[in-house]
């Protein structure tokens, strides 16, 4: 998956602000004194024995939070102020000020340690990095744990990580809270890839499961951002995944009707038409495609694909019928310059060459296919 930019929010250093409040105690007195010097040890011990005595010490509370924020324990820090904030509101700015400080400092920890995982070149020091990095923006969250930007973040760096499961927490926090794009298409994405994976495993079943999950996200998240590529093109194919294809092509058929020059929706119609088998639909579509972006990749070598599918299928129909027909041999011809394109692509795969040297195989053109093959196994 891609990753998103990382928002850094900054804030001013927060100074304690001890004037304006009757003196205290001699606890808070000495508390206060310890903070400065930064003696937080001295200070939690004396603002223990303050609310011990006094459990209704609403400044007690509030410094102790402060104290605990300082050191990082920023669960206890907002237990505190929590305390302190349920027996008066006298601290309320200096608790909202705090807050904001301390979620500040762990957020851009996360990010600054996110960002050096993305650079670094060895795997362990990547995955301490991106550790570090989710247990600080969990701490930014058990701090303010309304904000968006940082259930985004953390969403981001187990995605980086791989840990697709740990992100699908944050992106449905994300979505309830924005409903976010990102939280939509990132979602929808893990639970088609959790679909794929349990389908190689023949777990057929629980893979549906998972398709129908991606396809009520990203049927979601369209309804939104409808022209969204990205979610298009993961929803037909979870679609397809899930064995709806026939209802996703009726959809796909409308969104063409309503929107004829999207290539986008014209390729997903052809992905989900090629799947059912519709080659002369699936040639149409991507074509239009490919008309509308004579550089649209993926039309191009779905396009390829569709001539030499339906080639395939017109050579077993022969065989299955008892005939001797070349009709299929034409199909091959048409992929041939598609599949000559395909694998010229920046991500062409061994796959792509094992489709290209088949075709050169039926046209018998020999030598080519050899290249072909000998290609895709140094790619493997």
């Amino acid at each position: 998956m891609k990753q998103s930019k990382l928002f850094v929010i900054a804030f001013l250093m927060l100074s304690m602000l001890f004037v304006g409040y009757q003196c205290g105690s001699t606890e808070i007195t000495s508390a206060k004194l310890y903070i400065q010097q930064k003696n937080y040890d001295k200070a939690i011990e004396v603002l223990q024995k303050e609310i011990t005595k006094n459990p209704k010490s609403d400044e007690g509370y509030y410094l102790l939070g402060y104290v605990q924020g300082e050191q990082g324990n920023f669960n206890e820090m907002v237990d505190s102020y929590d305390k302190s904030l349920a027996i008066s509101k006298s601290f309320e700015k200096n608790i909202n000020d705090s807050r904001k400080y301390f979620w500040a400092q762990a957020f851009n920890r996360g990010v600054s340690l996110y960002q050096r995982g993305v650079k670094s070149t060895d795997p362990d020091s990547q995955k301490v990095f991106y550790d570090k990095s989710i247990a600080d923006f969990q701490s930014a969250l058990s701090i303010e744990p309304d904000s968006a930007d940082t259930y985004k973040n953390l969403a981001f760096v187990y995605l980086s990580k791989g840990d697709n499961e740990a992100a699908v927490e944050p992106l449905k926090q994300l979505i309830a809270r924005e409903q976010s794009l990102d939280g939509y298409k990132f979602l929808g994405e893990i639970y088609y890839v959790n679909g794929t994976n349990l389908k190689a495993q023949e777990k057929n079943d629980e893979a549906k499961v998972e398709f129908n999950k991606s396809i009520d996200v990203l049927e979601e998240g369209l309804k939104l951002y409808p022209d969204n590529a990205e979610m298009l093109v993961t929803l037909s194919t979870a679609y397809i995944g899930a064995d709806r294809g026939s209802e996703a092509i009726e959809k796909y058929k409308k969104l063409v009707e309503a929107k004829p020059d999207d290539k986008n929706i014209r390729y997903n119609y052809g992905v989900l038409l090629l799947g059912a088998d519709d080659f002369e639909g699936a040639e149409t579509q991507f074509k239009k495609a490919i008309e509308i972006d004579p550089a649209y990749d993926n039309a191009i070598y779905n396009l390829g694909v569709t001539y030499l599918k339906w080639g395939t299928y017109l050579n077993k129909k022969a065989d299955e019928e008892g005939k001797v027909n070349d009709e299929y041999k034409a199909k091959y011809q048409m992929a041939l310059p598609y599949l000559e394109k395909a694998v010229e692509m920046p991500d062409a795969n061994a796959q792509t060459w094992e489709l290209l040297g088949k075709v050169y195989s039926v046209l018998g053109m020999n030598d080519d296919a050899t290249k072909a093959f000998n290609k895709a196994d140094e790619m493997r």
